[in-house]
């Protein structure tokens, strides 16, 4: 299964040096900038599956970047855990209102924070649960590489098995064509961009085969997203 991308904006290099030890060892893929601009320029470019934000940032303050992650369609529903030494309610709120889901005041011990780092995820991304994907039901065993829909067996090519995947494990999130090439197809692929749309057209014929409702949703000028609201 693909490691759970880390995204860690930390100013402190030692504290994100120890931080990131910590993470890759728990088995999880880790980026880290000291950069306010940086982080945001990192996560549009690769979406994490979650973003450690300092509140103190070199170039942009943290709370600031947590505000317009949730404004970019890449990050929007992106969890977030604010890191700062600002342990005031007030302050807390202010994250909290800001966007984040959680909330940790320094100092910190590594292991608490990848306790609660984990726990936001389980309740942030809950159709990621073991070796089997669900939404909206649809569900994917990832070990015997099935799908069904409804109960109903689904027959996938082994692409748009990979695009599948790649969206139930972060449903509701955008994701725009080059953001796809790069994780289903490989960042050195020469493959062109418009070969999603094409491999995104098969995998909605397949999915919808049985009259269900369309669960990949088209964003204008943005790309696709596994999602099963209104457009």
């Amino acid at each position: 299964m693909t490691k759970t991308l880390i995204l860690i904006a930390e100013d402190d290099l030692q504290l994100a040096d120890l931080l990131k030890w910590h993470f890759e060892r728990a088995g999880y893929e880790v980026r880290t900038t000291p950069d306010g601009e940086e982080a945001l320029i990192i996560a549009g470019e690769t979406p994490p599956d979650l973003i450690l934000l300092d509140w103190m940032l070199e170039g942009l303050a943290g709370i600031e970047v947590c505000r317009i992650l949730r404004r970019m369609p890449e990050t929007a529903n992106t969890p977030i855990v604010m890191l700062t030494a600002r342990g005031e309610e007030a302050d807390r709120i202010r994250g909290l209102e800001t966007g984040a889901d959680d909330y940790v005041t320094k100092p910190f011990s590594p292991r608490e924070l990848l306790a609660r780092a984990e726990a936001v995820l389980r309740r942030v991304r809950p159709a990621l649960v073991g070796q089997v994907l669900s939404y909206a039901g649809l569900t994917m065993d990832v070990a015997s590489y099935k799908v069904k829909r409804g109960g109903a067996t689904v027959k996938l090519g082994p692409t748009e098995y990979r695009l599948l995947r790649h969206f139930m494990e972060h449903p509701g999130r955008v994701f725009s064509r080059e953001q796809l090439l790069d994780s289903v197809w490989g960042r050195d692929t020469e493959i062109e961009v418009r070969t999603v749309d094409v491999h995104i057209r098969r995998l909605r014929r397949t999915l919808n085969a049985g009259g269900g409702a369309d669960l990949i949703r088209t964003v204008r000028a943005a790309g696709y997203a596994l999602d099963e609201g209104p457009e």
